[in-house]
């Protein structure tokens, strides 16, 4: 990575101001999950060592610029000291007087927790004057941890970087970056993408941009039947969107042109309504029922993928293959799951991200059993379709 890292600052005694994402779904008082704050403790814990002041900051759920109760950070900080097992200091706002005082009442290794971010409007609009207060609450060392925020130009992860000394990449911030990046630019090959989700529209830059550099590309899920009717082929009840037919025809186009592998399921498990307890059946994808609609992958298409996945070295996989909430349409996103794991257990490297194939990983209890699994939903997609993210273009570079 040629951005500064963490490692190389020399924090003794210095306010840091870490940005990280503590997005988490709250009950009230009370953290429900709190897998995106472990997530960043080993940042914390490389940072309390170091005699580091730390000021963190985070943003959570939709405020809509101004304070909003039930998105108070406070029932995070209880989490946070509970997990580090050491006290934390909470700042009822994230600018003026009180985070002022306390930011400068910071023993070494303490650490004190800001208000939620987007409490102002000015976050959200990259605003001077509110970076500027926000990087007054440390000595010139900024640390953004937050890979899930770095797809957004806001105050917190890119105004502030201008009114630092140095701005440099957290643990997780520098994994997520190591393993998409390698993929993206030096994958050990044969590189297996294994796309899938609700619509074509939220991947078209991602489908077009690994066709560059991937050697096969898997389609499943909901998007599978925009392809699908692209050819031709009777699709039901299916979802399609039906404007981007037309881009899904070209796609396959491009890929038979390039000689690039672009598979798609040739049988799926249908349902007769999208719910539960629904009649099932299992067929071909030519000879799909009207009325029917398609909601998994069918357990030929889960043995060719499977194979594909087998021979990889390099496994980018975002999307789930079916209706995977639904335990019956659950096979073939947990059977893909299952072909990740025994490809990374032979060596591979494999990389899950997106909201619902990380919880379909979760789900198969393979979580452990992957390379890495990305944090940043958003923020993944658009790395790998080739975006720059102004989160990461914003830290210092290196040398």
């Amino acid at each position: 990575m040629d951005k500064l890292s963490i490692r190389d600052l020399e924090m003794n005694g210095r306010r840091v101001f870490m940005r990280v994402d503590f997005n988490v779904p709250l009950d009230g008082a009370r953290v429900t999950d709190d897998t995106r704050i472990r997530e960043t403790l080993p940042t914390i814990e490389f940072a309390r060592k170091r005699d580091a002041r730390l000021v963190l900051a985070s943003h959570l759920g939709r405020p809509k610029g101004k304070p909003d109760p039930k998105y108070s950070m406070k029932p995070v900080a209880a989490k946070l000291a509970e997990l580090l097992g050491v006290a934390v200091d909470f700042a009822a706002d994230c600018v003026g007087a009180d985070a002022q005082a306390k930011s400068r009442a910071l023993a070494n290794g303490g650490v004190l927790l800001l208000e939620n971010v987007r409490y102002h409007a000015e976050e959200e609009a990259n605003d001077e004057n509110f970076s500027r207060q926000l990087a007054a609450l440390c000595d010139g060392l900024f640390v953004c941890d937050a890979f899930g925020s770095a797809h957004r130009a806001h105050a917190s992860v890119v105004g502030i970087t201008r009114f630092v000394k140095q701005a440099a990449a957290g643990l997780l911030m520098e994994r997520e970056l190591a393993y998409l990046g390698k993929a993206l630019s030096n994958p050990e090959r044969p590189f297996v993408a294994v796309l899938g989700g609700a619509k074509v529209s939220d991947k078209i830059e991602v489908v077009e941009n690994l066709m560059r550099v991937a050697d096969a590309m898997l389609i499943g899920g909901g998007m599978a039947y925009t392809f699908l009717k692209s050819q031709g082929l009777p699709v039901g009840n299916s979802l399609v969107e039906a404007d981007k037919v037309e881009l899904a025809r070209k796609l396959l186009a491009e890929a038979k042109q390039r000689n690039f592998r672009l598979l798609l399921p040739t049988d799926h498990v249908l349902g007769a309504q999208f719910k539960p307890d629904t009649e099932t059946q299992t067929t071909s994808v030519n000879a799909t029922p009207d009325g029917w609609m398609g909601l998994d992958i069918g357990p030929e298409t889960i043995a060719r993928y499977s194979a594909e996945l087998a021979r990889a070295k390099t496994i980018v996989w975002n999307g789930p293959m079916g209706v995977f909430e639904m335990p019956v349409f659950a096979q073939g996103t947990l059977e893909i799951a299952r072909a990740v794991a025994a490809a990374t257990a032979k060596g591979a490297t494999s990389i899950v991200g997106g909201g619902d194939s990380v919880a379909a990983i979760h789900a198969a209890g393979l979580a452990d059993k992957v390379s890495h699994i990305s944090t940043g939903g958003g923020a993944s997609l658009e790395f790998l379709g080739g975006r720059k993210l102004p989160g990461v273009e914003a830290l210092t570079d290196k040398g």
